[in-house]
């Protein structure tokens, strides 16, 4: 079964969200968190801390990830571990694989006309505000 992650990562004073607006399919034209593959024999937290330097040139020293919940899709052979932060400092994030930008948490990201993964991307961002002083510590 092959493992992915997508990682919400907030500001420092958790005014905004970074996504990313996907330039490749699956959810072209849409907006997501960024992540990627979990490689072979590479354990969901490195993972995620590659990922997102990779994709937001974020490193370990910018942020502490906490692994917040998983989804397996089964019809799909797959599962995607979700990990959310707190930047500890102003960071200017750059990546080349999609266009990355900041906004609001507490935009309608159940709006599945602008948002990837069917309303997933609503429900973690429910789940993140339900526990956001154990998460964004």
């Amino acid at each position: 079964m092959q493992g992915y992650n997508a990682i919400a990562v907030f500001d420092e004073n958790e005014e905004k969200v970074l996504m990313c607006r996907r330039r490749k399919n699956p959810y072209r034209g849409l907006s997501n968190f960024v992540g990627g593959k979990i490689e072979e024999n590479e354990n969901g937290l490195d993972a995620a801390y590659r990922e997102l330097e990779e994709e937001t040139s974020i490193t370990r020293d910018d942020i502490i990830l906490s692994h917040l919940m998983d989804f397996t899709y089964y019809l799909e052979n797959c599962y995607l571990e979700i990990y959310v932060g707190r930047l500890n400092k102003a960071v200017a994030v750059s990546g080349a694989e999609n266009e990355l930008y900041w906004c609001a948490p507490d935009n309608n990201f159940f709006d599945m006309l602008q948002y990837a993964g069917e309303g997933n991307i609503g429900h973690i961002m429910k789940h993140i505000e339900m526990h956001k002083k154990d998460l964004l510590k």
